[in-house]
This record gives C-alpha cells, structure tokens and sequence, in this order.
C-alpha cells in the first residue's frame, strides 16, 4: 500500500511558476499511475493531471492543458506538477493520487490512494 506526502505548496502572484512534489513510499512506484486533483474551498475535487506508470504517456485538465505539466521519476519515487502561468483561479489544494493500474483515469474515484494536499494560494 502507497503512502503519498505532497510539498511545494505557496502564496504565488499571477503569472508565477511553481513545481509540486509528490513523494511515494511503501509500495513499488513503478506499478501506480498516477494523478494531480485539486479542491478550493466550497467545490468540488477537479482533475488536473494523469500520467502512466513508465512516464511516457501523460493528460491534462482543460482548464490547465498548456500551462501544466505532470511529470514522473521513479527512481527517485517522486510525481511532479509543473505549474505556469499561475491565475488567481488556480487556488486550491492539490492533491496527489495513484492506482495500481494500467488505466489514467480522470475521475477521483478511479484512485484508492492520496495525499494530504499542498495548498496553492495566487493572487494579486
């Protein structure tokens, strides 16, 4: 069973970057695919980023497609959210999931395993 712990969260200004990190232990990496969802307060959890188990495969929300990018290493056990061209409406926690699956899917309930989050807080 995978134990995931999230960092890099921040007070960012439109416009900046940031990366998340999401550190997995307890399991074998290299046999989850894995995800980015993300919650503000009051709505509910969206899908960011899915990516496969080799890291050769990755999709993205629309409504960040273009501006973030979910990446993978696993040797170093480690999923990472490359985030742009920060907009106020990006605050939220994000939330790192994963599933011993083949399968990228873009519904919370398609992941057993998450996080705690990291909050993400852009504005002006």
């Amino acid at each position: 069973q995978v134990h995931l712990v999230e960092s890099g969260g921040a007070f960012l200004r439109p416009g900046d970057s940031l990366t998340l990190h999401c550190v997995a232990s307890g399991g074998t990496f290299s046999d989850y695919t894995m995800a980015w969802f993300r919650q503000a307060p009051g709505k509910e959890r969206e899908f960011v980023a899915a990516i496969n188990r080799g890291g050769n495969s990755s999709m993205h929300g629309d409504s960040v497609r273009g501006r973030f990018t979910i990446q993978r290493d696993n040797a170093k056990n480690t999923v990472y959210l490359q985030m742009n061209s920060l907009k106020p409406e990006d605050t939220a926690s994000y939330i790192c999931a994963g599933e011993p699956s083949t399968v990228m899917g873009r519904r919370a309930h398609d992941y057993n395993y998450w996080g705690q989050g990291t909050l993400v807080t852009v504005s002006s």
